[in-house]
């Protein structure tokens, strides 16, 4: 039985337990039945805002409007829609009130990464539907949330609700309180907007890793460890481009790629180990680095590859603070390997 049959809906249950309503259910039973949405409703958030602790944060606050607004829900609609209008709306309240920066030329100071080992506590998609498994990654990937964070807050929104989440026009226009047609137009100039900030090739992409793939991350999981710039730059398509959020900055280009890694010393760094990982359903490498007080190698940086014609395309480097929100060792031994 697949998790989705296991999972009984929130209507299933109202409707069998013989409540009317979300009015007359108590807080534990209410908690659990919303519970169950919590890692989807997670995705929905960071997609919209970029972040993974802001979108952790704005869950917290969709689960207490949704209890505190429990007698609103008249069953014109499911339970988990009901749940993903709140989270819309508390996602737009939140850019409305913090206003980052804009997302400039390709760079979002403010992105954080995914681990897929959360991704994958999502319910599973029916075996014949592989182009809804193919929509669930592509709109995962880190350069389509860079291109996302581009976009106005309610134009985003609608481009979620609907290429995402695939709502029909006349449920976002409602939830956003805007006519079916105003809904469509947004929709036309956020497609627009996303092809101008999308990588060319990626209406070619496919997703997941094959052998090739593999044996690139290999080559480049050693070239790094061996702090070997050539081999790193053989490795790279001529048009590569590296970030490091939040600090600023943006390299376009194999030469200003290695460029940059070399003024900031990386040729000097050694003694590094790395662990493969995944993230944002991207191959991903989380590199250590020895300290002789610590007797262990710590966390130094995780690159998130993007690959694309036997190439490394894109390289998203981040700090060590995100180690353990994915997962990754506090520290490796100093002996024996990953």
């Amino acid at each position: 039985m697949s998790r989705k049959d296991d999972v009984m809906s929130a209507d299933t249950w109202l409707g069998e337990a013989g409540v009317n309503g979300l009015g007359d259910v108590d807080e534990p039973a209410f908690a659990g039945l919303a519970e169950r949405h919590r890692r989807e409703l997670h995705v929905h958030c960071y997609r919209m805002l970029g972040s993974f602790e802001d979108a952790e944060d704005t869950v917290q606050e969709t689960l207490l409007r949704a209890w505190r607004r429990r007698e609103t829900f008249a069953g014109r609609s499911t339970f988990r829609a009901w749940l993903y209008r709140i989270a819309t709306n508390a996602c737009l309240d939140l850019l409305a009130k913090r206003r980052p920066e804009p997302a400039t030329g390709g760079e979002v100071a403010w992105l954080q990464p995914y681990p897929d080992r959360l991704l994958d506590e999502l319910p599973a998609g029916d075996a014949d539907e592989p182009e809804a498994v193919a929509v669930a990654r592509e709109t995962i990937e880190l350069a389509y949330l860079v291109a996302v964070q581009h976009l106005a807050p309610r134009p985003r929104a609608v481009l979620i609700l609907r290429d995402v989440l695939g709502w029909p026009a006349r449920d976002v226009a409602e939830l956003l309180g805007d006519s079916v047609n105003s809904v469509n137009s947004a929709l036309q100039r956020a497609r627009a907007g996303m092809r101008e900030h999308l990588p060319a090739e990626r209406q070619d992409w496919t997703g997941g890793e094959d052998a090739r793939t593999r044996e690139l991350v290999r080559r480049y999981t050693e070239a790094s460890v061996a702090t070997d710039v050539d081999r790193l730059a053989a490795l790279l398509r001529a048009d590569v481009r590296f970030s490091m959020p939040p600090t600023p900055g943006l390299s376009v280009g194999r030469d200003a790629v290695v460029s940059c890694w070399v003024e900031g010393g990386f040729e000097d760094v050694k003694h590094l180990r790395a662990v493969r990982t995944a993230v944002n359903r991207q191959p991903a490498v989380a590199f250590y680095h020895w300290q002789k007080p610590e007797g262990a190698y710590l966390p130094l940086a995780i690159d998130v590859l993007r690959v694309s014609g036997g190439a490394i395309t894109e390289i998203v480097t981040f700090h060590p603070d995100r180690f353990p929100r994915l997962g990754l060792p506090e520290r490796l031994p100093a002996a024996g390997t990953e």
